[in-house]
């Protein structure tokens, strides 16, 4: 699916954010197997928390191109771990934030229950064995997730090891593909403000950012959101869908350079 996923956003980017029953069902139905009809891959789209609307029956959009990046829901996200490899290891803590308008508006907060937690793990995170016991399974914990995040924006601080170890995690247990949208908070702050370093307990301090517990997923979520809070004050006035600030937060100093000239 994620190759869905890219090569749609793709066509939708290239498309001022729609496409035609025709463009969609051509990419589509390159992955379309016996078991699988366009349609029915649009249910799975739209089901993996891909931003996919069909707004009449001949024409689809992508919802970040329509949505300003003030509206936008973010879904901001940390876990803990108990170990660097989903293929070998497992979430033992989730924690999650969902944002709009510059306000947190849901939370999720859960442990997972886990069997094996190696020593140097809980010294990292403060986590014993004792808090997993009698947690959510993996999989009532990862679908309470999968519920949480619906459509909005994936977002991380160093999002690549969340959204990697979350969708190893989501098709293990038969959740899917995540089709969420991501953002990088580390990726964005590097574009909007200037810091000797942007790892998360370096911006902890610099940016004073009270009542944090480094290695704690939800203290570590909020703290991500606060980053993200940040970034936004000096956005380009050029930004201003979702997917304009997803494509910022990707973009080189020449494509930014160009957008302002352009503005």
């Amino acid at each position: 699916m994620q190759k869905v996923f890219n090569e749609l956003t793709t066509a939708f980017r290239k498309h001022d954010g729609v496409l035609s029953e025709e463009q969609y069902t051509h990419i589509v139905t390159k992955y379309t197997t016996l078991l699988e009809e366009s349609d029915t891959i649009f249910i799975l789209l739209q089901a993996s928390g891909y931003p996919i609307s069909h707004i009449d029956d001949e024409t689809y959009r992508l919802e970040t191109c329509f949505t300003s990046h003030k509206a936008q829901r973010y879904c901001v996200i940390d876990i803990e771990t108990n170990g660097a490899k989903p293929g070998t290891s497992q979430v033992i803590e989730i924690g999650a934030i969902m944002i709009q308008n510059g306000k947190i508006i849901d939370r999720l907060e859960t442990f997972v229950e886990c069997a094996f937690l190696p020593e140097y793990i809980s010294k990292i995170t403060g986590i014993e064995p004792t808090d997993l016991i009698g947690a959510p399974s993996r999989k009532e914990a990862l679908t309470q997730l999968r519920y949480f995040m619906e459509d909005a924006v994936f977002v991380a601080h160093n999002a690549d090891f969340d959204y990697s170890f979350l969708n190893a995690s989501f098709e293990r247990f038969g959740l899917g593909n995540i089709g969420n949208p991501k953002l990088c908070t580390i990726e964005l702050a590097r574009r909007t403000f200037e810091s000797e370093r942007y790892g998360l307990g370096y911006l902890i301090e610099t940016l004073g950012i009270e009542t944090a517990t480094h290695h704690r997923a939800f203290s570590d979520a909020l703290c991500a959101a606060k980053v993200m809070e940040k970034s936004f004050e000096t956005l380009p006035e050029y930004v201003d869908t979702a997917d304009a600030l997803l494509q910022f937060s990707k973009s080189s100093k020449k494509e930014r350079r160009l957008k302002k000239e352009e503005g």
